[in-house]
């Protein structure tokens, strides 16, 4: 028996191998005193396989690898003195119907810069991590749900791009390391979340049809240059959430689809391991090997390259057998149902797994159905995910505040009913790619209005969002109004911030950002009642909400009044919870946001005067478009 010991493959076989990285692919390493790398692969329907590679002149008999014995696992292992770390390399596949398959390593640590689709060997991973602090500090704080956290989500590649460049002009891991810490620290946000670092062959699919889920991309520069990038945000007090893709996986002639020859790392049945609607293959989550596979790549990123997070995509296509599929394209359950039993349970092993190992990492599910206890303990049913999106909330969100305001008053619910179900979750409120892309319009291009008007509506309804219960997750270039839909073939407009009106937006969700982060009122109680009540939810005619949310010592809590029309109201009255002075922190209709520059009071002393069912009230002129946010204490 070679490296791969009999250990190894018991435990992988139980999908316990959870630093399988570490001995599958390619790992520099030593045989008879001789320096050399490990080519470990698994490929139980392969007749043969051969490592080729620039270290052999890509012979396809130089180095042939032998399948190792005591275990039907079907493990392949070689070693060769002759393999540098640099070098390129693949898996020649001698299937056993004679057909030979070329394959990139599922378990490769780097890769080649696309369009070339060879796995690189990578050198001995050994970055010195500065950030011990950043992570004491995560394994130290409290419950995560009750600590603060607005998410700026962004690609690499098309954040923001070097002009006139033969490469693409894409910024590297360490240059957008920099750049990207001084505007996320600048702004407010807590953490970023970066889509698209798995290796992928295919710069449209935006990183989510992966063909290295061990192997941060090569095109913003090597695992070390990553290593770097985390760091540095640790460093600057920025957290690091990951985009993860286990739901499914590309065609690719190159990547794991039938990787020996045959369905191994899908369902061999199409009906179950085929996304008609996407070309994909699904994993089989039945298998232990795959599973260890996945688990094993999520620990990487979190143990490896220090990740505080991963937001694994497309959760629902995993739990539902029929997700996106016809009556006659999918397989029932053995009980007759709908639902994955493998992936079920595979989430349980994963999420129990991954925070239970490495204290305050957050698991979040982007899931779009209701499917019960998504972030609920797996001893009373749930799937253990730390956070969910509220697909739900956006949806209403959205399709409120691109009415006509003349109509909002018939959907006035869209905006309120997130709050009849929004502590049987721990939820990430999002304004995600997914909603500013494919003719969906950008944030800004989704408004009513004229100009003015639209960035009166979109202030209106980003400070809804930053005051509403549950954590919050902005796109790049929402939050300075960018005009175009994003693609990931340009940069950002960031010339639009010259612009009074877009500039003027920027400070305003800037100011919301900071805000959030001074008041524990605005997360510590997120998910639940105490943390928030209605003083009117149902001004529906005149499209205004105004509700309080508390913290847990009574003091510093917020206000918030929202007004969703064009019409003024200078008389407006509002009932209040205290009959201390709210301190005003933020109008929308401030000059320093593009508004008029009609002083407001710095305070507001409630009288005794019934107002929205309170004793207590205060008038406040409430602009057009108006917000107000204020604090108090009780």
């Amino acid at each position: 028996m070679g490296r791969f010991t009999d250990l190894d493959m018991y435990l992988l076989g139980q999908a316990t191998h959870y630093d399988i990285y570490k001995k599958m692919g390619a790992n520099v390493g030593t045989l008879n005193s001789k320096k050399g790398v490990y080519f470990d692969v698994w490929a139980p329907h392969a007749a043969a396989v051969a490592v080729i590679g620039e270290f052999n002149d890509w012979d396809e008999k130089a180095n042939m690898m032998e399948r190792l014995e005591g275990s039907d696992i079907g493990v392949f292992e070689t070693f060769i003195p002759e393999a540098k770390p640099g070098q390129l390399y693949k898996y020649l596949i001698y299937t056993s119907d004679g057909r030979k398959l070329y394959k990139a390593d599922p378990y490769a640590a780097e890769a080649e810069l696309r369009p070339g689709t060879a796995s690189k060997i990578a050198k001995e991973f050994n970055y010195k991590w500065t950030d011990q602090e950043w992570i004491e500090d995560r394994e130290a704080k409290k419950e995560f749900w009750e600590c603060p956290m607005s998410i700026y989500e962004v690609h690499i590649g098309s954040w923001m791009r070097h002009p006139g460049r033969d490469d693409d002009g894409f910024y590297t891991y360490r240059e957008f390391a920099k750049a990207l810490a001084k505007y996320v620290k600048d702004m407010g946000y807590t953490h970023v979340e970066l889509m698209g670092i798995s290796e992928y062959p295919y710069d449209g699919s935006w990183g989510y049809q992966v063909t290295g889920y061990y192997a941060p991309t090569s095109r913003y520069g090597s695992p070390e240059d990553f290593a770097y990038l985390v760091n540095y945000l640790h460093k600057k007090g920025i957290g690091v959430i990951l985009d993860w893709v286990p739901a499914h996986f590309p065609k690719d002639e190159h990547g794991l689809a039938d990787f020996d020859g045959q369905a191994l790392y899908e369902y061999p049945d199409p009906k179950k391991g085929e996304h008609p609607d996407w070309g994909t293959k699904i994993f089989n989550y039945e298998k232990n090997e795959v599973k260890n596979f996945l688990i094993g790549s999520a620990l990487m990123w979190v143990e490896k390259y220090h990740i505080d997070g991963l937001r694994v995509d497309a959760v629902a296509s995993m739990l539902y057998l029929n997700y996106g599929k016809q009556d006659g394209q999918w397989i029932a359950n053995k009980y007759g149902g709908m639902e994955n039993l493998e992936a079920i349970e595979f989430f349980r092993h994963l999420n129990t797994l991954v925070r239970g190992r490495n204290k305050g990492v957050v698991m979040i599910a982007e899931e779009s159905t209701a499917w019960p206890k998504v972030t609920g303990d797996v001893e009373d049913g749930g799937l253990n995910f730390s956070y969910k999106w509220n697909m739900g909330w956006m949806h209403d969100f959205l399709d409120y505040m691109k009415l006509d305001p003349y109509f909002r008053k018939d959907n006035h619910n869209k905006m309120t009913f997130a709050m009849s179900y929004n502590q049987y979750e721990r939820y990430i409120l999002v304004l995600s790619h997914d909603e500013v892309v494919h003719l969906k319009c950008s944030m800004i291009g989704k408004m009513p209005g004229l100009e003015g008007d639209k960035f009166k509506n979109l202030k209106a309804g980003y400070a809804f969002m930053m005051c509403h219960p549950g954590k919050k997750l902005l796109f790049m270039g929402q939050d300075f109004g960018q005009v175009q839909e994003w693609s990931e073939e340009r940069e950002l407009d960031w010339y639009l911030l010259d612009n009074a009106n877009h500039k003027n937006l920027s400070l305003f969700v800037k100011d919301l950002l900071h805000i959030y982060k001074r008041y524990p009122s605005m997360y510590e109680l997120d998910v639940s009642w105490e943390g928030f009540e209605w003083i009117n939810a149902n001004d529906s005619y005149r499209g205004i909400f105004s509700f309080i949310r508390k913290s847990k010592d009574g003091k510093k809590n917020i206000f918030y009044i929202g007004n969703f029309t064009p019409v003024a109201y200078d008389d407006y009255r509002v009932g209040v919870g205290s009959a201390k002075s709210h301190k005003l922190l933020l109008n929308s209709d401030d000059v320093k946001y593009g508004g008029s520059d009609e002083k407001r009071k710095a305070s507001y002393k409630p009288e005794k005067l019934e107002c929205d069912g309170r004793e207590y009230s205060f008038e406040y002129p409430l602009p057009a478009y108006g917000v107000a946010i204020f604090t108090f204490s009780y």
